[in-house]
């Protein structure tokens, strides 16, 4: 199916991290035409205000939509998807697909009843990631920890810069530290970001766990979603960014890593 379909996708997150998902978009169906669009200006998004992100939010997507002129918008962020996701989609007149915390999965893998959810401290503090918990995982223990400083290295890593591995020991460490934490055995990245930093996490556990993300899921749904639309052949492969794009070479480095050639501003 995916070999036959056209139109264009835009991937959104508020820095690289969606990137992971966009490459996950790319590799099940190349055929369409995937763009990129980070929110500069205004990352990180784990450390803002409910209120300030659902202002922001309907705003910036619209902006990016008006510009890029995609078929279908992915908010590649739980921290988003998880706030205002419904204003998001009630601003745009296209099919929006968000990104919900592998949680469902993770609870079926574990063996020790005990997941690990690693994420921003706005995704751990949403009541939508504590219904996930409840319709999906009432039967483990679940244990919970935001890290901005993970999201902070994702970024540097992605960009090529090297940061100790001792950094991201201490960084996620707390997961394993709180009680019960010694029999995790499945993790949930639920930031996009972490996937960028996956090997580094996985070289500084304290025990073995399994690592659960939501790209290829994302990926999935994007492509049914689009196969539903009715579109037409567009080219992809440009990026947007809502800060100077002098103020973000290392974005635009990353964002050209990945495929994304043309990266230009849009203000908001």
């Amino acid at each position: 199916m995916s070999a036959n379909l056209n139109g264009k996708v835009l991937v959104f997150d508020s820095g690289m991290g969606g990137l992971t998902v966009a490459r996950e978009v790319q590799a099940l169906a190349p055929f369409i035409a995937v763009d990129y669009a980070a929110d500069s200006g205004f990352f990180p998004y784990g450390e803002k205000s409910d209120a300030a992100l659902r202002q922001r939010l309907p705003e910036v997507a619209k902006a990016l939509c008006q510009v890029a002129r995609p078929d279908v918008f992915v908010i590649a962020c739980n921290t988003a998807s998880t706030l205002a996701l419904p204003e998001v989609r009630a601003a745009l007149d296209i099919p929006v697909i968000g990104t919900v915390p592998a949680i469902k999965p993770a609870a079926q893998l574990t063996r020790t009843g005990t997941i690990g959810l690693l994420a921003t401290p706005g995704t751990v503090r949403r009541a939508y990631t504590a219904e996930l918990i409840e319709d999906f995982a009432s039967g483990v223990r679940v244990i919970l920890h935001g890290s901005i400083a993970l999201v902070r290295m994702a970024e540097q890593v992605a960009s090529g810069h090297p940061v100790p591995l001792e950094s991201f020991r201490i960084a996620q460490a707390p997961l394993y530290q709180a009680e019960g934490g010694d029999e995790i055995d499945t993790v949930v990245l639920a930031c996009t970001h972490f996937p960028l930093i996956r090997g580094e996490l996985a070289a500084t556990l304290p025990q073995a766990v399994n690592f659960v993300d939501s790209g290829e899921a994302i990926a999935r749904q994007t492509v049914r979603v689009l196969s539903e639309q009715k579109t037409s052949e567009k080219t992809g492969g440009n990026a947007w960014v809502t800060s100077p794009i002098n103020a973000q070479a290392r974005l635009t480095e990353v964002c050209r890593r990945f495929g994304f050639a043309d990266v230009n501003q849009v203000a908001v």
